[in-house]
């Protein structure tokens, strides 16, 4: 899953898309071409940032940002395009544009995201926070993280199919560095065959993340080898699904994985 983030303000590329200040499609669509031609499966096309600290974005503005680069991207290079929003009234709009998937890092929560997301007939992800973004990383507190995860994620993906959102249509998200500190995220990947064991897709999202930085001093335009490494390790424990900034060289990094998989070689723990 490649990483198109039309906002201003996100934690590693924002404004990458914009010219003089002014999102520009035809760039969205040059990134999305790239993203396709190294190897993406799935284009994630986000409004709004879920950066630790990030204020909410206004309904409209988030709208204005996504859904004219989902309907170029949409028209020119066809399906399996992911919308990342938490707000129901663009998860409609959309999907209705062409979008195949809808992302939300607050597990449809708001008030008729569950019931939009069945009516689309898309898929969906769910994924796991403590708080919200402009609280998640004030003093995050677990017992078992892994365990409070997997309770979370199952009982969000039950009133989703209570809904009518067909099992083989939820993915489930973890929801690294969202509400979570090094010490959960380790944990979190080191259990993350325990969630795999709930039965359903597993997206991970570990591109860039601060986590890198805190264990080994990286800026952000410095965590390519990190983001490696942590998507190496998830894709070997279960995740079926790598969101990365950096399709090419991830997708390089997977195929070495799923050789091995495919040999029937168990890497090391």
């Amino acid at each position: 899953m490649g990483v198109i983030n039309v906002t201003p303000d996100s934690f590693s590329d924002g404004g990458a898309l914009h010219e003089e200040g002014v999102l520009s499609v035809d760039l969205c669509l040059r990134r999305a071409r790239q993203m396709l031609a190294d190897g993406a499966d799935i284009l994630d096309i986000g409004g709004e940032s879920t950066r630790p600290g990030a204020a909410p974005v206004p309904l409209q503005e988030e709208m204005d940002r996504v859904l004219p680069v989902v309907e170029a991207v949409a028209a020119e290079l066809g399906p399996h395009i992911s919308v990342d929003t938490s707000s129901p009234e663009l998860m409609a709009e959309a999907v209705a544009r062409g979008a195949w998937m809808i992302n939300d890092v607050r597990a449809l929560r708001r008030p008729g995201a569950v019931a939009t997301a069945a009516a689309s007939g898309a898929r969906v992800c769910l994924m796991h926070m403590q708080g919200a973004p402009d609280t998640m990383q004030l003093a995050p507190e677990y017992d078992d993280v892994v365990e409070e995860t997997g309770v979370f994620l199952l009982e969000r993906a039950q009133i989703c199919m209570d809904a009518g959102v067909p099992r083989s249509k939820i993915w489930l998200d973890p929801g690294f560095g969202f509400g979570k500190t090094l010490r959960h995220n380790l944990d979190l990947l080191a259990g993350l065959s325990r969630l795999c064991e709930l039965g359903f897709p597993l997206l991970v999202g570990l591109s860039r993340k601060s986590m890198i930085d805190k264990i080994a001093g990286c800026a952000v335009e410095d965590r390519l080898p990190g983001s490696l490494a942590l998507a190496v390790l998830a894709a070997d424990r279960g995740a079926g699904i790598i969101r990365t900034h950096d399709v090419a060289e991830t997708a390089a990094a997977l195929a070495i994985v799923s050789a091995l998989q495919g040999l029937g070689v168990e890497a090391p723990p």
